[in-house]
Parts: structure tokens; C-alpha cells; sequence
């Protein structure tokens, strides 16, 4: 099983709680600014292995969380 399978596995099983409010997350204010930091830096050629790190955890929750709404808006539809 890849990684891609698993997250999508967690994905349907976020979204199958309860659709509407995963439909309704959104991140907090602070995580998207200090991801927006971390995407500057990267960019600039300024960014440590640590907050390179930290910024693919970031990215990879926002995989996870954008298939969950995918499939928790597919499940309000049906």
C-alpha cells in the first residue's frame, strides 16, 4: 500500500463522521500564516532542513484534509 493509498483511505474515513464538517474545516489563521513563512523562505533559499520539515508536515495534512472534503462533499451529494 503507497502512502497516496493510505491517505486517501484516512481521507474517507474522516469524511464518513461527519461530511458537513469536514467540509467546513479550515486551518487556523496561525498555521497559514506560518506555512506562507516557511513557503517565502523556501523560495528566498533561505529555509533550514528543520522548517523544510515542518513545512512538508504542513503540506501533507493539507493533502489529507483537502481528499477528506473531496470525499466528505461527494457523500453530501450522493
Amino acid at each position: 500500500m503507497t502512502v497516496t493509498e493510505v491517505f486517501d483511505d484516512v481521507a474517507g474515513l474522516l469524511a464518513q463522521m461527519d461530511p458537513a464538517k469536514i467540509v467546513a474545516l479550515k486551518a487556523p489563521k496561525t498555521m497559514a500564516k506560518r506555512v506562507e513563512i516557511l513557503v517565502d523562505k523556501k523560495k528566498e533559499g533561505q529555509i533550514s532542513l528543520e522548517e523544510t520539515s515542518e513545512l512538508e508536515r504542513y503540506l501533507a495534512l493539507d493533502m489529507l484534509i483537502n481528499l477528506a472534503k473531496a470525499r466528505a462533499h461527494r457523500l453530501l451529494a450522493a
